[in-house]
């Protein structure tokens, strides 16, 4: 299929074309230049308290310095386990202008997970904040992890309009957060910024020097770190910003996405500072809160996950909200189902499109046209410089047979390195210079692709992955457990929901069922990987070596849903 390449120069759908230059840039430089440019301009709102390109710029200066005082070196991993706050973006440009890696940790793991994240990244400080849970669960990584040397906490009230913070120390501080204990590994954010940010920043090497470890997984084993240079995110977020029809013009976008996901790392965060917009920047998503932010600032744009998207058109809010401002909706983490597009937009008025990309790929890989119709139930085209291929699904080395479905292969410049010290996995994965996605799907003569099926074993929950390995990991610490199969079924809110099967050992209770299991193993589990369900069968399919198979259960489960 690559001698299709020519057909997205000549059909084209976006505002841009698809051969485009992005030459070596750094983060930091990336942010140095919009900030030159646009200094005075916000970058940021967070309910009402703004901080222009200069301060943002200024910050993260001034926590690279602290940093380097503290000894961090270039190369040094610096862990962010924090929701969208202010503090972020000094954090993460901070950790970067040091020479630093960022790792992005999910507020929704468990301590487990941070732990064994925590030691698969090296990391020697972690950034959070003082509420609660983060700060009960980052301590215990700072008490469990080798490498670990100090915790750096934030405070949400610091961050807040002068009114709104002296309500929240009044009102919610004492309910919301943790006391911060008198231990000198534990260090106020506010301290690193105590410093003129004069120090000597360590060059930058775009291609070369890693920006970002962004941990995904598989269908066994434990989620793996991928390197993201510096030159991957920054081509891709200038990728993305080629093929959007309102690029320098006013420019709000609603920053309710989580940062600590590649999608909003990408989407939300780079590509507004290469556009010089602004980031209406919510901690978590509520809808309520969401449509007032865009009724008060006149968002622009509306990124998010097709759980979010059905939340918005649910709530009774949604008739009271001015949503005239908003020229465009993207879609993007998981399947966008046609109903709801077609609901959503005829409700909202703005176009709701759909994309496609990979933590692996930076973030995205294609994307519908904003300002053109595009074609519904696609992934839209490979953005400018992005070269995407089918391969056979049985010989991976060949390409698919021409006409016929094929395993997504992409390349370009914002393809990662490869992953943090697991070369067996990186061998698994590419494909000369292509990354092989696992997923199934078309190209048509327009070069718009569609997905038709997925290898991998994944689920997909609201737009994060869930591992079946981990959640059967936990259902067999169970001592009644024998057998385990987790895989994901049909979910009209999430889209999937994880379901358990099992079997059970011969001396299990007599009394134990499927609730019993369930009311056991959730609590165990981050929220997005709690099971929907948990059945006890007298077997699971097996295939012809006796390795248990999700294949036929899932076929099961996609019968039932057709009936239903």
């Amino acid at each position: 299929m690559e001698s299709k390449r020519w057909v997205w120069q000549d059909h084209f759908d976006h505002p841009a074309s698809w051969a485009q230059d992005v030459p070596p840039l750094s983060l930091p430089a990336m942010l140095a230049a919009t900030a030159a440019r646009d200094g005075a301009k916000p970058l940021i709102d967070f309910y009402g308290r703004h901080y222009s390109y200069a301060e943002c710029l200024d910050g993260a200066r001034r926590f690279a310095c602290g940093l380097i005082a503290l000894g961090v070196e270039p190369g040094d991993r610096v862990g962010l386990y924090l929701p969208n706050v202010p503090h972020y973006i000094a954090a993460y440009y901070g950790a970067m202008m040091a020479g630093a890696i960022a790792v992005n940790f999910s507020p929704l793991y468990t301590v487990e997970e941070l732990v064994h994240q925590a030691n698969d990244s090296g990391i020697r400080l972690l950034v959070t904040l003082s509420a609660r849970p983060l700060f009960g669960n980052a301590l215990a990584v700072l008490d469990q992890c080798t490498f670990v040397e100090r915790l750096v906490v934030g405070s949400v009230a610091g961050a807040l309009p002068a009114g709104k913070a002296l309500f929240y120390r009044l009102f919610k501080q004492r309910a919301s957060d943790t006391p911060v204990p008198h231990d000198p590994r534990v260090l106020r954010f506010s301290s690193l910024l105590a410093n003129d940010g004069a120090l000597p920043l360590p060059t930058i090497d775009p291609e070369r020097d890693l920006a970002l470890l962004q941990y995904t997984g598989g269908t066994t084993g434990r989620p793996k770190g991928a390197m993201l240079t510096h030159q991957n995110l920054s081509a891709n977020a200038r990728q993305v910003n080629m093929i959007d029809p309102w690029k320098g013009q006013d420019d709000r976008i609603l920053g309710v996405l989580p940062f600590f996901h590649v999608f909003a790392n990408t989407a939300v965060l780079n590509r507004t500072v290469v556009n010089g917009g602004e980031i209406v920047m919510l901690p978590r998503f509520d809808a309520k809160q969401a449509l007032a932010a865009i009724q008060r600032t006149r968002v622009t744009s509306v990124p998010g996950v097709p759980t979010m998207f059905q939340a918005l058109l649910d709530s009774p809010d949604l008739a009271r909200t001015d949503m005239r401002s908003i020229r465009c909706c993207i879609s993007g983490g998981a399947p966008l189902p046609l109903p709801l597009k077609d609901a959503f937009e005829a409700a909202v008025g703005a176009r709701l499109v759909e994309g496609y990309g990979l933590t692996e790929s930076s973030g995205v890989v294609s994307a519908n046209p904003y300002g053109a119709p595009g074609k519904a139930g696609s992934i839209g085209q490979p953005i400018p410089g992005t070269r995407v291929k089918l391969l056979n699904r049985d010989d991976p080395s060949r390409d698919a047979p021409r006409g016929e479905p094929g395993e997504i292969a992409v390349a370009g410049p914002q393809i990662m390195r490869g992953y943090w010290n697991n070369p067996a996995a990186d061998a698994e994965v590419f494909a000369g210079d292509y990354l092989r996605t696992g997923d199934v799907g078309t190209i048509d003569a327009d070069g718009y692709l569609r997905v038709v099926d997925r290898i991998k074993d994944m689920i997909t929950v609201g737009g994060f992955k869930v591992f079946p390995s981990q959640v059967e990991e936990v259902l067999y610490r169970h001592p009644a457990v024998r057998e385990a199969l987790v895989i994901g079924i049909p979910d009209s809110y999430s889209g999937e929901r994880p379901k358990a099967f099992v079997t059970l050992q011969a001396d299990a209770p007599a009394d134990l069922d499927g609730a019993a299991l369930l009311a056991w193993l959730n609590p165990q589990l981050g929220k997005h990987e709690r099971v929907a369900a948990v059945e006890i069968r007298d077997m699971l399919p097996k295939t012809l070596v006796g390795k248990l198979s999700r294949k036929e259960l899932v076929a099961e489960e996609r019968a039932k849903a057709g009936r239903g």
